[in-house]
């Protein structure tokens, strides 16, 4: 399980010209699930989200969480984070989860973050989508489990 966070001013996902998910100040959570993934990433991941201390607190430094800011979350399905582009010019998407075992996983996942009482916002699984945000500060993160 693959997970792109941004922590973000706002954020929006459109499909056919319609906003499907939008939040305020949270994570923009893009995520992608290989295959073998299961419960216990999912899980994992869930609670390292709504736990890490990326917001500023008082002082400026990187100390409050998404409960402390009253922050939301939006989640976007994006089997792409299991590219690989090693060889040749054409990504290869072999390691990703196959498409019924990635939604299952997905729906998963936003009922795990939702169960953590934080307003989840989400795209469409498999839909063409856009995704817009105002990335704050910038804050990037990568995790992998």
């Amino acid at each position: 399980m693959r997970v792109v966070l941004q922590r973000v001013a706002r954020a929006s996902v459109t499909v056919e010209d319609r906003v499907v998910g939008s939040i305020g100040r949270g994570f923009l959570v893009l995520v992608g699930f290989a295959a073998g993934d299961g419960e216990e990433q999912i899980r994992w991941m869930a609670d390292k989200i709504v736990g890490l201390r990326v917001f500023p607190d008082d002082e400026g430094r990187m100390n409050r969480d998404l409960l402390d800011v009253g922050g939301a979350l939006l989640v976007v399905s994006q089997f792409t984070l299991y590219a690989d582009a090693r060889k040749g010019r054409r990504p290869s998407f072999v390691g990703a989860a196959q498409p019924d075992e990635a939604e299952s996983h997905y729906e998963k996942f936003v009922h795990e973050l939702e169960q953590r009482e934080l307003p989840v916002a989400t795209g469409e699984f498999g839909a063409l989508m856009s995704v817009e945000l105002v990335n704050d500060g910038p804050v990037t993160l990568i995790l992998d489990r």
